[in-house]
């Protein structure tokens, strides 16, 4: 080294630059799947057919899947069935709530929780 020579004069251009560790991407956000959706909107045709229900939403965010039901367009959801995928191991991922934020159902088994949503038959007489 020189006398006007310093120890960081010595590297060159391309060796100095600090190169940042590429940013991950955000998880994708929490969706139904196929299977999933068959049998929410199975549930979902089965009630519009009977004029209990007219109108759905869809919500998915990184923490949750949301379809709502509502009776009316202008109107509040009526049922919310949300799957939270952070619930799975614990309480079950998938869950029936009602208008008041109260939890219906909730369960590992999709069609299962759907049941709390089935119309009881009637006898005609």
């Amino acid at each position: 080294m020189s006398e006007g020579e310093t120890a960081g004069s010595r590297i060159s251009g391309a060796e100095a630059r600090v190169i940042p560790f590429p940013r991950s991407a955000p998880p994708p956000p929490v969706s139904f799947h196929r299977h999933e959706l068959r049998e929410i909107l199975n549930l979902y045709g089965r009630m519009v057919a009977a004029g209990e229900w007219r109108d759905y939403t869809m919500d998915f965010t990184r923490e949750k899947a949301v379809f709502a039901i509502h009776r009316r367009t202008s109107e509040r959801p009526l049922y919310r069935i949300e799957k939270d995928p952070r619930l799975a191991r614990r309480q079950g991922a998938y869950a029936v709530v009602a208008e008041t934020g109260r939890i219906l159902k909730r369960g590992h088994d999709l069609a299962q929780v759907l049941r709390v949503l089935e119309k009881p038959l009637r006898v005609v007489s």
